[in-house]
Parts: structure tokens; C-alpha cells; sequence
């Protein structure tokens, strides 16, 4: 219907990351932010998850702009791949679009128009007048937006936090979110994150003084592991290490070229003489040597984890370092970060982490101040995004406690339809949505049941049983040869791997006459009788391949 809003979640509402929203007004349509997710323990292989944009793709007509809340991967990461469907402009801060322009760069694609705003900016796209309003986050140039439209004013606070005392001063726009409550806001989307957290998120300037702590009394190199993205926790580290005589290096692709953008742009403020060259390692003392890497979650490819397992070519650890993880760990991620961490106290580090110390505050708002964002808005509707289904759940016990009515809150799913048409909300059905993976250069070719078959193989292993066949009689000429993996060792199981071998002739010759020359029921018959067999005697369930050839 031309006279309704659709607002339709496509990622972030089931899962931490992936977000992204779309908004739906007759021939107009608007996208808020398009993230990734880094993969959960059980996507083998996975390098990461992007929404499914069958929906936006089918309607790229209508597509006007795609306006960004801030550069972190979850916001922004997906974009790569949506934009080689449609071809739209981008509306975002300085910095993000500075991360966003690198990003494009390295995925080839240049001819995408990217325009820098500023907040209290007004963009128009198609009928929807999207104004930034500026936000406080663990990212520098946060923005949320008020989106003025035919059905009513949306407001949308991107990721936020009500920091007082923000690293770059630039405090969060409480008067416009406040002006959007006195106009009248018929639907909030809030970000849910903290959710189940009380009181109020710490200030990021927290950090500093953990910092201040560990600097005074280090004797030998301090290395710290952060997001890439975190300008503001990088400039708190050159600056404490300028006031302790140290030098800085960076270490990692992502870090130097986003230091170097958030430099260029203004936004990182180095202290003269503090940042030096990575070579320089080898000829600083070690009281004076600070190296700001990546590597926080346990990628198994980041410096930090070459570092760990003595890997990489020019960093060593030794005994006295210190080792900073001055990040949050991301769900699913808790073992990879803890064999890092056993790795760098293995080799002589003292490691210091979230759960031993205060070198990490998150960059999202908790119960208070979640509750203020509601008050100061005061929506007709309310519904929670950007997190899973406990953190929405959570939220929306929070909205009603200030005042918004049960019935007026909606607690959505990636994909569902929210309506609104003359000031009334309503569910309205489904579109087109779910995960697509990314692996390698794939995108979309690995499925739900590739992904199950990857987890049979992790769980149980692989047995193959190899069978040559004459060409013109079909008796068997060669085999079965068994070759397993992940199933039994087979040079110390040679008896179970000489039974699987008898047993599997046995059946073959007591069934010659109804499966000779058939290969596809010489293969079923192996797969029943060897599965069977190995859940009898061992109680396994390998991944059984038959293969069949001609001699």
C-alpha cells in the first residue's frame, strides 16, 4: 500500500552483528547500516556470515541511499557484497566512510558514490529525511538517526552509549533525541546489546586509568591487542605511552590503515616523536617499546595469535612482556582468546584480560541508560535492535517499565514486517531472509547441509572404501582398500581396519548376484551393512564413502 511504512529487519535481531534494516515507504526504500557476523563455533570454516539481500535486490528499484550508523565491521562489513547487487549512494560520518572507502578499495570497487555528512545534517532520500544525531560509542563518529517520514518520525540510535566524559570530547546529542520526544516519535529502535546489564556502561576515559596503572609499573615491552576500529582506545594508548616516554608501533593491515585514516582525518591526535616504524623493535629497549596489534578475539590469523604460537617473523615473546587484550570477547570466541592466552603465559608474558582487570569498558548502553534513551524519546512503539532474543526480551521489560504500553512493543525476527499506516503498528507477515556464508571466495555456495556435513566429519571422521571392477565382467579386481581419517589411526588400528575390510568382501560376494555391474547399489549395500557394523562394535558413525571405479 502507498500510505505504509515498512520497517523490516534483515539481520541484527537474532544474533550479535549482522545488521541491517530496511525501510519501505511506496516507491522509496532507505537502508540502515548492512554488518557481518563473525562465525559461531559450530560454522566450520566460516570466514564470516552476511544477511540475505534477496529482498533488497528484488526491490533495488525503489532503492534510494543507504545511510551508516558507524564503521565497525557488524554495521558496515556486508557492504562489499550488497553493493555489487545494487548501485546506490552512501551517506556516513568522516571516519566511517573513510573505513568504508578502504574497504571498497581492497573488494575493487571504486565506482561507488560515498558522501560525508556531518551530524544535525539532513539527507533526503526519496520521501524519508534522514537527520544524523550524534551518538557515543566504542567508534569515534557515532551517529543515530530521526527519520522523518509520510507515516511519522523514527528515530534510530545506531549502537550507543551515554558517555560524560567521551576520549574526544564530542559528547552524545541528548537535545535532539529529546526534540524528537517533544515532536512526537511513533516507533524507537534502540539498540539492545547491554540489555541484561545494570546501571550504567563505564567511561571509555576508564580505561586510561588501568592503562596509567600497568605503564607505571611494566618494566619490560607492553603489547596490546584492541579492534582496529577503536580509535579512541588507540589514542588513549599513545597518549599514556607519551607520558611514560615510550614509543608506539603498529602491527597488523587493518590496524595501520585505519590509524592512518582516523590521522589523516583528524580524529587520531599523536603526540610528536610516538609513533615509529615496526622495525624500529629490535633497536628500542624494551621499557620503552609499546605495540598495538590485532588479534583480540583469537583469529587464528591475526598477529597476535602468530605471536602467541611463536610464528611471527620479527616479534618474539619474551620473559617480562606484558600482554594487553583490551577488548571484550565476542561470544563463541571465549576458547579460541583462552588458548591464546595460555599460548603468551606459556612463552614468559603476563597477560592481562577482561576478567582480571578493568582494560576494556563496552561500548553500549546498560539498564539506566537504556531507560533514559526511552524516556527522552517517548515512542508510541518501541522496538529493540541489535541483539539476540534474551537482550530484545529484556528491552522491551525495560520500555514498558517506562511507560510504553505491552501491547506497543514489538519484540521481531530477521525478516518480519512492521507496519505502520496511520499511526498503527502491526505485524504483517514475512519477507525473504536469513544467513548467507562466506568462505574463501565463496559466497552463498556453502549451505546448511555442507555445514552439517563439515561437523559429521569434525565429529566422527571419514571411512572410504575403494573397489576397482573389470569393465566387461564386473567382478571385483581391486579391494576394498580402506583409507579413514578422523575415524581411527590406521596404522595402530590395523585389526579394526582389517575387519571393516573382511566384513565389507563378505557382504559384497553374498550379494554378487543382485548387485554386480551396479555401482550405485554396490554403494548402498556398503554404506547399510558398514553402517551397521561400526555402530554394533564401536558405537561410531563415520562419514561412509564408497568409491567405485573401472579397471
Amino acid at each position: 500500500m502507498d500510505n505504509v511504512l515498512s520497517v523490516i529487519p534483515l539481520g541484527g535481531l537474532e544474533e550479535i552483528g549482522m545488521n541491517m534494516m530496511v525501510m519501505e515507504y511506496g516507491e522509496d526504500m532507505i537502508i540502515i547500516d548492512s554488518g557481518l557476523m563473525f562465525p559461531e563455533e559450530d560454522m566450520l570454516g566460516i570466514d564470516f556470515v552476511i544477511p540475505d539481500f534477496t529482498y533488497v535486490v528484488e526491490n533495488k528499484d525503489k532503492l534510494r541511499g543507504i545511510v551508516l550508523t558507524h564503521g565497525h565491521e557488524d554495521h558496515v562489513g556486508a557492504l562489499p557484497f550488497l553493493l555489487r547487487e545494487v548501485d546506490v549512494p552512501i551517506y556516513g560520518t568522516p571516519l566511517t566512510i573513510g573505513l568504508v572507502r578502504e574497504k571498497l578499495r581492497e573488494h575493487k570497487l571504486d565506482h561507488v558514490e560515498l558522501v560525508p555528512v556531518k551530524p544535525r545534517d539532513i539527507v533526503t532520500l526519496g520521501v524519508f529525511e534522514v537527520e544524523f544525531i550524534r551518538v557515543t560509542h566504542s567508534i569515534v563518529d557515532g551517529v543515530g538517526f530521526g527519520i522523518k517520514t509520510p507515516a511519522g518520525l523514527i528515530v534510530h540510535t545506531g549502537d550507543f552509549k551515554l558517555d560524560p566524559t567521551p576520549v574526544d570530547g564530542q559528547l552524545m546529542d541528548f537535545h535532539k533525541f529529546s526534540e524528537y520526544g517533544e515532536k512526537g516519535t511513533v516507533l524507537l529502535l534502540s539498540d539492545s546489546t547491554n540489555a541484561e546489564k545494570g546501571g550504567f556502561t563505564f567511561s571509555e576515559k576508564e580505561v586510561r586509568r588501568a592503562f596509567e596503572d600497568i605503564f607505571s609499573t611494566a618494566k619490560g615491552r607492553i603489547i596490546i591487542a584492541t579492534f582496529a576500529s577503536n580509535i579512541h582506545r588507540i589514542q588513549q594508548v599513545f597518549d599514556v605511552a607519551a607520558m611514560f616516554g615510550r614509543k608506539v608501533m603498529l602491527s597488523g593491515k587493518s590496524m595501520i590503515a585505519n590509524a592512518q585514516i582516523a590521522l589523516d582525518l583528524g580524529y587520531l591526535k599523536i603526540p610528536p616523536d610516538t609513533w615509529v616504524r615496526l622495525e624500529e623493535l629490535r633497536n628500542l629497549p624494551d621499557k620503552e617499546t609499546v605495540l598495538i596489534t590485532t588479534g583480540s578475539q583469537g583469529e587464528p590469523m591475526s598477529v597476535l595469535s602468530r605471536i602467541a604460537t611463536d610464528e611471527h617473523k620479527s616479534i618474539k615473546i619474551k620473559q617480562g612482556d606484558i600482554v594487553i587484550l583490551s577488548a571484550k570477547m565476542i561470544p563463541g570466541n571465549e576458547r579460541a582468546i583462552g588458548r591464546i592466552i595460555n599460548h603468551l603465559f606459556r612463552r614468559g608474558a603476563d597477560v592481562i584480560y577482561e576478567k582480571v582487570s578493568e582494560i576494556h569498558v563496552s561500548g553500549h548502553a546498560s539498564k539506566e541508560e537504556l531507560k533514559l534513551m526511552l524516556n527522552l524519546v517517548k515512542p508510541k512503539y518501541f522496538m529493540p535492535v541489535h541483539g539476540e532474543f534474551r537482550h530484545k526480551v529484556y528491552h522491551a521489560r525495560l520500555a514498558e517499565k517506562t511507560g510504553t504500553p505491552h501491547e506497543n512493543v514489538f519484540i521481531m525476527d530477521n525478516g518480519e514486517v512492521l507496519e505502520i499506516a496511520d499511526g498503527i503498528a502491526q505485524r504483517t507477515g514475512a519477507v525473504t531472509s536469513g544467513r548467507v556464508y562466506v568462505d574463501g571466495k565463496g559466497v552463498g555456495d556453502v549451505e546448511e547441509m555442507v555445514l552439517r556435513d563439515r561437523r559429521r566429519l569434525a565429529h566422527d571422521g571419514i571411512v572410504m572404501i575403494l573397489i576397482g571392477l573389470e569393465k566387461i565382467t564386473g567382478n571385483i579386481a581391486s579391494g576394498p582398500d580402506i583409507i579413514s581419517r578422523g575415524f581411527v589411526f590406521e596404522d595402530a588400528s590395523q585389526d579394526v581396519i582389517n575387519d571393516v575390510r573382511e566384513m565389507v568382501a563378505n557382504s559384497l560376494r553374498e550379494h554378487d548376484s543382485e548387485i554386480r555391474g551396479d555401482k550405485a547399489l554396490m554403494q548402498a549395500k556398503i554404506r547399510s551393512v558398514l553402517k551397521k557394523y561400526l555402530r554394533n562394535t564401536m558405537d561410531r558413525y563415520p562419514m561412509i564413502m564408497p568409491i567405485i571405479f573401472e579397471v
